[in-house]
């Protein structure tokens, strides 16, 4: 049950944003302090929500959000409420101030693919931006997809140098040290953030930025996993990806509107000191900003009449479409079609490849004006060079810095198939978002589960009625296993997706749960001949593959963190279904409700990968199994052997280290 409580803070026009608005100078922890008052120990004995809210409770939880013109579906407010019910004890243990926890947006593009592509969308919205960028990720190491971004930086210092102007950056990055048992969020000086491993600008390099370094870890086990960035407080990214060269499957989203205030509050929260300079606009909400890529012509043009997506690099007079979209009145009532006078994208696209349109890399960047043209380019980089059929332009698309030489073995694949990174979503009215986090907890035990990230995941498996998908690396969190059982048993299909091996050797510590042979091996033997006929576990497959390929190989892995629920509600963000995410890290994810985007995220899993196609495992003991019923190179089984614990510490001194899965 909501308590008054909750409900009179979610009620209120305060937040920390707004005092930070009236004080920039003030450190966001002092206003924290005076709002929330000190962060309380955690119950682990206290229990969620497990009972279906009357109307009377969805009324309260639909009160306690900023909705716009659009009502939540009752699913919605079912989770929305549950995970509200976690901030009773520490109003901030959601990183985000009570009263913009719910609130609404645009979501204007998603990106599935390599963790290059990501890197490069967001490089391209720091070039642009005007006053203020802040960039936080878990780990940041001195790499090509760093590069990416470093490029950026440097660019937007001339941008704004050509306009008489500085900008004001933060960064927020988790890289462990001694002195953050004293102090959680340490200062990086100009020396340290220049230091071989994370090779940011110099101040020389970039004169027309002001920058500003934190590293933030709360000790021993409280990582800050986030990854998020907000630009000119107009421009959301939330992803799963972190800085750094690996061979990840990646998702990002990007919003606009009024839910960008929600996460400009958690990069408040987050950044927890006092900011030197302020940030600029800390008096400009993003309701004021209106919704960017919307208001720009280009936008509309990337769709024809029916809503999908113009051909980008098929055949003349060929279907190219990569979503799912039927037509949708357009934001403000605004035409989605183009004039006859207009350039489509497929000519922009053609264009571009008779002209040899260059990819946007790190050693040769290329940026775009608007969205736009970032997909029009990436299209263009993946059709097939001379003498290349389109699965091997998949198969070079896919080998980055750290695996250039795999091989694929994916038969070609059907123009209704064809690999999407960007996928833009048809202009839309804003819908339904929400905030669900969770803050770090550093202390070795498992007090911290009380959270709405977690609320929110076992609500949303709880209140399904039809389906759940699942896509992350790995699945073993003790709460999920039951909720998981459950949803199977009273005949909803549970479809989740994992990665082979992913960090196996962290995930056989004591108390971290095991692996996902072993965990799925318990799910199935958990249940009888008709219900595993509703429980659908797969291994990850790349798209250019027809097996998975085990993480350890380093070749094709997949990091993405999403769970779909009855196909119109989507969490997505920074989450695993760990352990060490439900327990201990800080994760930022958003929650929306929209069927119109979850259809495009689904058909983007579907055609980025070939996970639905070849990545099944055995409904009798979880394995994955080739037809001479052999398991993948590297695989462990169901039993990890005796000494698996030596293992583990082997795989938690990799994780720290950046080399581990994470």
């Amino acid at each position: 049950m909501l308590s008054q409580k909750v409900y009179d803070l979610c009620q209120t026009q305060t937040s920390l944003s707004s005092e930070y608005a009236k004080s920039p100078s003030e450190a966001p922890e002092k206003i924290i302090k005076k709002l929330y008052g000190d962060e309380e120990l955690h119950d682990g004995e206290k229990k969620f929500e497990e009972q279906p809210n009357d109307d009377k409770e969805l009324q309260k939880a639909f009160e306690c959000g900023k909705w716009g013109s659009t009502r939540p579906s009752d699913l919605f407010l079912q989770i929305y409420h549950d995970a509200l019910c976690t901030l009773e004890k520490d109003p901030m243990v959601g990183m985000t101030s009570p009263s913009l926890m719910g609130s609404s947006g645009v979501l204007p593009l998603t990106i599935i693919a390599p963790l290059p592509d990501i890197c490069r969308h967001m490089s391209n919205c720091i070039a642009r931006a005007e006053k203020e960028v802040f960039l936080a990720t878990n780990y940041w190491i001195f790499s090509d997809a760093s590069t990416l971004i470093t490029n950026s930086f440097r660019e937007l210092s001339r941008r704004a140098g050509e306009r008489g102007e500085k900008v004001v950056v933060k960064m927020i990055y988790d890289r462990g040290n001694p002195k953050q048992v004293f102090n959680n969020h340490q200062p990086v000086d100009v020396q340290g953030y220049t230091s071989e491993k994370i090779k940011i600008p110099s101040p020389e390099e970039i004169p027309n930025i002001d920058m500003q370094v934190v590293n933030y870890h709360k000790p021993p086990l409280g990582t800050f996993h986030s990854k998020y960035m907000v630009v000119d407080r107009k421009i959301g990214i939330i992803s799963s990806n972190n800085i750094q060269d690996n061979d990840n499957m990646e998702m990002m989203t990007h919003v606009e509107g009024p839910i960008v205030d929600s996460l400009y509050d958690v990069c408040l929260a987050s950044w927890f000191h006092e900011f030197k300079p302020p940030l600029p606009f800390h008096n400009t909400p993003a309701t004021l900003g209106g919704f960017p890529s919307f208001e720009q012509k280009s936008f509309a043009e990337m769709f024809d009449q029916n809503g999908k997506l113009r051909d980008l690099w098929s055949d003349a007079g060929q279907d190219q479409s990569i979503l799912a979209n039927g037509p949708e009145i357009g934001y403000q009532g605004q035409d989605v079609t183009t004039s006859d006078e207009s350039r489509t994208l497929q000519q922009v696209a053609e264009d571009g490849h008779q002209e040899f349109l260059p990819e946007h890399t790190s050693k040769d960047p290329h940026y775009d004006h608007d969205i736009k043209g970032e997909v029009s380019r990436m299209q263009c980089s993946l059709y097939p060079k001379s003498g290349e059929t389109r699965m091997q332009a998949v198969t070079r698309h896919l080998n980055t810095t750290i695996q250039p030489d795999t091989k694929g073995t994916a038969p070609e694949s059907t123009q209704d198939d064809e690999m999407a990174p960007y996928i833009p979503h048809l202009m839309h009215e804003p819908f339904p978002m929400a905030m669900v986090c969770r803050k770090p907890w550093g202390i070795p035990n498992h007090s911290c589960v009380h959270t709405p990230q977690n609320a929110a995941f076992l609500s949303a498996l709880r209140n399904a009625r039809k389906s759940v998908f699942i896509q992350t690396p790995d699945l073993n969190a003790e709460p999920l296993i039951p909720a998981i059982l459950s949803a199977v048993r009273r005949g909803v299909n549970v479809t989740y997706y994992v990665c082979l091996g992913y960090n196996d050797a962290g995930e056989l510590l004591p108390f971290q749960g095991g692996t996902n042979e072993m965990i799925a091996n318990k799910l199935y033997t958990s249940l009888t001949a008709s219900e595993k006929k509703n429980l659908n576990i797969f291994n990850y497959v790349a798209k250019d593959q027809v097996r998975p390929i085990h993480n350890k190989f380093k070749q094709r892995s997949c990091h993405v963190k999403l769970m779909i629920v009855d196909e119109h509600i989507g969490i997505q963000g920074n989450g695993n279904q760990d352990t060490q995410s439900w327990y201990h890290s800080q994760e930022i994810n958003i929650m929306i409700d929209s069927p119109t985007v979850v259809r495009g995220w689904l058909e983007g899993i579907r055609r980025n990968q070939n996970t639905h196609l070849y990545g099944a495992v055995s409904k009798e003991d979880g394995c994955w199994y080739d037809e001479q019923g052999k398991m993948a190179e590297g695989a462990i089984g169901i039993d990890p052997g005796r000494l698996s614990w030596i293992k583990g510490f082997v795989g938690a001194i990799q994780r720290v280290r950046g080399v581990g899965g994470f």
